[in-house]
């Protein structure tokens, strides 16, 4: 049975032939359910839940969750360029988290729950930074707290984090429910909302 996962796994993951494959990394607090959203973008191959932006190498998910390493729960999402690009993976990102509060996403706080935009080249570096400006200028939100840095190293999280929404999907629906990820995010980003959603 476990050959017959894994064989899955490593079949479910591979890029399909010709496909012109790059990554790009994001934090959104947790990575469980950041890895569930961008599962879902055409376009998307594979997301790898993990750990980024800190001082400690080879980080747990123990020691992260304590604070302390500098390093944000995050995904490493692995795309078909020729089907998505950049940008959309940006917009996508941007509308799937809350960029008005620091150090935290939802009902998960500190550091290791921030967001961010870690680039990996300066063409993605332009785009991060447009956005962010264009989303500033558009008043929607009074103040914006997402970072936007240079990626340093991504440590892959530990195997039972990977696809954790569809290992466990009972006690993922249950805290994603409870923790109010898609109320919040519907409120800010709705066509109907407004300014106030934001405050």
């Amino acid at each position: 049975m476990r050959r017959l996962f894994l064989l899955c796994a490593l079949l479910t993951a591979a890029p399909p032939a010709g496909a012109e494959t790059k990554t790009a990394i994001f934090a959104g607090g947790c990575f469980w359910c950041l890895e569930a959203d961008f599962e879902k973008l055409n376009g998307v191959i594979a997301v790898e839940s993990g750990y980024t932006a800190g001082h400690l190498a080879n980080p747990t998910y123990r020691q992260v969750s304590a604070g302390g390493t500098g390093h944000a729960e995050a995904v490493r999402v692995t795309y078909d360029a020729a089907k998505v690009g950049y940008d959309k993976l940006l917009d996508y990102f941007w509308r799937h988290i809350d960029p008005t509060v620091k150090d935290r996403q939802f009902c998960d706080s500190g550091s290791q729950y921030r967001s961010g935009i870690y680039f990996q080249n300066a063409e993605e570096e332009k785009l991060a930074r447009a956005g962010l400006v264009a989303l500033e200028k558009s008043g929607r939100f009074s103040r914006i707290y997402t970072e936007i840095e240079k990626a340093g190293m991504f440590y892959p999280a530990e195997e039972y984090h990977q696809d954790y929404y569809k290992k466990n999907p009972l006690r993922y629906g249950y805290y994603r429910r409870g923790c109010g990820r898609d109320a919040r995010v519907e409120a800010l980003w709705s066509r109907a909302g407004d300014k106030r959603n934001a405050e």
